[in-house]
């Protein structure tokens, strides 16, 4: 049991450390909306923030809205990690361990944006990322002499936004219909992201070996 939870714990604590470590790169080294190349030109950088979910959803405007998501994600962390320790006491395999500890380290991290990145970072009220309709919260940008107001989206611990960085520069071919020409996938995400996509991803292909029928 120990050996398990040990390998678990490290690899969560890798994930974690690798999807910040890239977060932060991001944050400082780019200017928001910024691309860059990464893998050719299929995939590039491109530097935005979410206030939301996995790939950018949101649940509205409304700081309940928000607060409610992070709640969430500390109580799906909480019961993932209880979930966790328990398959460890019944012997679950590595492979099983691999997939709870993506979901985890995922959903970890993407809290960890929300909770700290506000307290620690300045928030741009004229970056688009930054402003969210119907907050309530009134800002004033200015460009060049001209000033515009704009409505902040809500701060602070567990208000704050996540960082997404990845994206497939893939479209499909023009004459395919419906979709021709538009993105294969057009969502901006994070390591997390991908984390949790590939845990899930992978227990939907292997249900019938992590949970045979009794």
């Amino acid at each position: 049991m120990k050996k398990a939870l040990v390998f678990s714990a490290i690899l969560v604590a890798v994930l974690l450390i690798l999807d910040q470590c890239i977060k932060l790169t991001i944050k400082t080294q780019f200017t928001p909306g910024e691309f860059r190349p990464l893998l050719g030109n299929w995939l590039i950088l491109h530097y935005t923030e979410n206030p939301g979910m996995a790939f950018g959803q949101t649940f509205g405007a409304s700081m309940w809205a928000k607060l409610s998501l992070s709640l969430f994600r500390i109580v799906a962390i909480f019961l993932i990690i209880r979930y966790m320790i328990k398959q460890i006491k019944l012997g679950a395999s590595r492979e099983f361990l691999i997939v709870v500890s993506l979901v985890l380290a995922g959903a970890s991290g993407n809290l960890l944006d929300s909770m700290f990145y506000d307290l620690f970072f300045s928030i741009d009220p004229c970056v688009p990322f930054n402003q969210l309709d119907g907050s309530g919260h009134n800002a004033v940008c200015s460009a060049g002499h001209f000033k515009y107001a704009v409505e902040l989206r809500h701060q602070g611990f567990l208000f704050g936004n996540v960082v997404d960085m990845f994206q497939f520069n893939v479209r499909w071919p023009a004459g395919l219909p419906y979709l021709g020409g538009s993105d294969v996938f057009p969502a901006i995400w994070n390591l997390a992201d991908g984390c949790i996509s590939v845990g899930l991803i992978w227990a939907i292909f292997r249900q019938k070996t992590f949970f045979p029928k009794t």
